[in-house]
């Protein structure tokens, strides 16, 4: 484990952490309704996962 000799700088802790950005996930179209899903996810809208029915989805009125 270090043990550091002298205390870093706020500088030089910000300037490592500036690669840590959180990113948007990848979106695809789901192939029933083609709205915006998130890769490897059941479409919250139509309830299918690879071209068929994964869950029920209630109808919202």
């Amino acid at each position: 484990m270090a043990h550091p000799k002298h205390r870093h700088s706020k500088t030089r802790g910000r300037k490592r952490r500036t690669h840590y950005k959180a990113e948007a996930p990848t979106l695809s179209t789901c192939s029933n309704c083609n709205t915006p899903v998130i890769y490897h996810h059941v479409c919250p809208e139509c309830g299918h996962y690879k071209g068929k029915l994964a869950i029920a989805v209630a109808e919202t009125v």
